[in-house]
């Protein structure tokens, strides 16, 4: 599925999905960073918005905030984290499929610094 132009995506979805882009490789961000950083909507609203055009963006760096993989696509996601090195917890004895989930206190990142990596956003407080 590839991303739709600007024309047909909703505007807040847009900038959700700008956003996505900007996380860099091995770091990620949760539903509700996101939706704080943009200074509108909600963990929900951003979900939403990865659920329905994010295919086309990094969507394995936006994530739940207890760091467990997005079921359904917790393989996918493991195999981009493991290529960027993004820090893993190991699994439980009674994690369901011995999945490990993400070691949010080293791999979130709170966009701090995105001026670097896109001067458009350089206006974000």
């Amino acid at each position: 599925m590839g991303r739709m132009s600007v024309e047909e995506l909703p505007e807040y979805a847009e900038r959700v999905l700008e956003v996505a882009e900007l996380i860099p490789p091995g770091r990620v961000m949760t539903y509700g960073d996101v939706a704080e950083w943009l200074g509108e909507g909600g963990p929900r609203q951003v979900g939403r918005v990865m659920a329905l055009y994010g295919g086309a963006v990094p969507w394995w760096r936006v994530v739940r905030s207890d760091g467990t993989l997005l079921p359904g696509h917790e393989l996918r996601a493991l195999d981009h984290y493991r290529d960027e090195g993004t820090p893993l917890r190991q699994a439980g004895r009674t994690a369901e499929g011995h999945i490990p989930k993400l070691d949010m206190r080293r791999a979130r990142w709170d966009g701090t610094d995105v001026a670097d990596r896109d001067p458009r956003a350089g206006t974000h407080t």
